[in-house]
């Protein structure tokens, strides 16, 4: 055969499809039952696909993890942060969309500039894509669990047994280690360093804190927090963003997760609307009879806002500036982040020094990476799913000039 594409995400399909189209007879290997699993479950909350911004801009938010991010003496074709970013900024929001449209889906783009399906699911996209695969001549050969290497091979388990594969190029899609049940479950790890390939340990990305809440709090567990700005670190963050029983998780708080999972300080502006000056004047106007939860209410205008400034500023200052000063820069007090099993993607994985600049794997030539795999993280908000789909489609682009130039690598 020529070429096998392990893991059938949106990574590994890209990457099948640029290979098909190219000509390559195409084999993907799935573990799971049906493909594209996770895919599938991004689409339950409309399927974000990317982010309607300048392509920079939108590349410089996908940031590698243990590669450095320059290199001055590094030798030629050692890949780096900025070489990925080069990637996403080159195959970014514009081409994503003209990519979906040209599977027949029509998109729209909503007020904070994040585009969805209009049909607001995954399913109809992918029926589509799969559609364009098996035209092409891709085969699909799900339930075949990559086990690792037996020399040259590649070795999978499968309903009929022990099956060896020996393509001419591979690109490994396996994803990262968040959502296991859905097939992401970093089972290849050992493989690959065994392989001498550097793995840099799963940590989650886009997930949520816990938060020892008081029994007041208790009442509030579900609820959105809107209008408010959070920052960590170089984070910042105006999203939405919810309460639950065990903390707090969304949007807002993904946007921040990286920094506050490294340990830098959180801090809640309650009224990123209000200056300081203003706000201290509103505050020093007489409380009169009213107790101290209806005036805060007055000022700030939602109960639970509020709540969290009760819950995380006690005690309150009685000089309205530094009061208002709490209020600008509440901090964010946690116990701890979520599990990697409930974070929304996932840090670590293959280090991008290990890779050359076609994601091919140094330590073993003619296999190439792409996907959550890789040692990246970027936040929601279309940013995941279009680094996934540039990645898996710049791979599958140089396995394809492999095929066609052997001699050449």
């Amino acid at each position: 055969m020529e070429a096998l594409i392990v893991g059938a995400g949106p990574a590994g399909l890209m990457a099948a499809e640029v290979l098909s189209a190219a000509g390559a007879r195409v084999v993907i290997a799935e573990a799971m039952p049906t493909p594209a699993r996770k895919f599938l479950m991004a689409g339950k909350s409309g399927l974000n696909l990317t982010k309607d911004e300048p392509a920079a801009a939108f590349a410089g938010r996908v940031q590698g993890g243990a590669a450095p991010a320059s290199v001055p003496d590094a030798p030629p074709g050692y890949f780096r942060t900025e070489d990925l970013q080069g990637i996403v900024a080159g195959w970014g929001p514009a081409e994503v969309m003209e990519w979906a449209r040209g599977l027949g889906a029509g998109l729209f783009t909503g007020s904070t500039g994040r585009v969805f399906p209009v049909v607001m699911k995954a399913s109809p996209l992918l029926r589509a894509w799969l559609a364009r695969l098996g035209t092409q001549g891709a085969e699909m050969r799900t339930r075949w669990r990559w086990s690792g290497f037996d020399g040259a091979a590649l070795v999978f388990d499968t309903a009929e047994g022990r099956r060896l594969m020996q393509p001419d190029v591979a690109v490994l899609a396996l994803g990262g280690a968040s959502w296991p049940r859905l097939g992401s479950d970093a089972a290849w790890v050992p493989w690959l360093r065994g392989e001498g390939v550097e793995v840099a340990p799963f940590r989650p990305a886009n997930m949520g804190f816990r938060v020892d809440w008081s029994a007041q709090m208790t009442r509030f567990s579900g609820a959105a927090v809107k209008g408010t700005a959070l920052t960590a670190g170089p984070l910042s963050s105006r999203g939405e963003w919810v309460v639950t029983a065990q903390g707090v998780e969304g949007g807002g708080i993904y946007e921040v997760s990286a920094a506050l999972r490294d340990r830098a300080p959180g801090f809640v502006d309650l009224a990123p609307d209000l200056d300081g000056g203003a706000l201290t004047r509103r505050l020093s106007q007489p409380r009169g009879r009213l107790s101290v939860g209806n005036w805060l209410r007055r000022v700030l205008g939602d109960p639970l806002r509020v709540a969290l400034l009760l819950e995380w500023g006690r005690p309150l200052p009685e000089e309205p500036a530094a009061l208002a000063a709490l209020i600008k820069a509440l901090p964010l007090h946690h116990a701890g982040l979520m599990g990697l099993d409930r974070a929304i993607s996932s840090a670590g994985g293959v280090a991008l020094a290990g890779l050359s600049s076609d994601l091919e794997l140094r330590a073993r030539p003619g296999i190439f990476a792409a996907g959550e795999m890789l040692d990246w993280e970027a936040p929601t908000g279309g940013y995941l799913l279009t680094t996934c789909l540039a990645t898996g489609r710049h791979a599958g682009r140089a396995a394809a000039r492999r095929l066609e130039h052997p001699a050449a690598d």
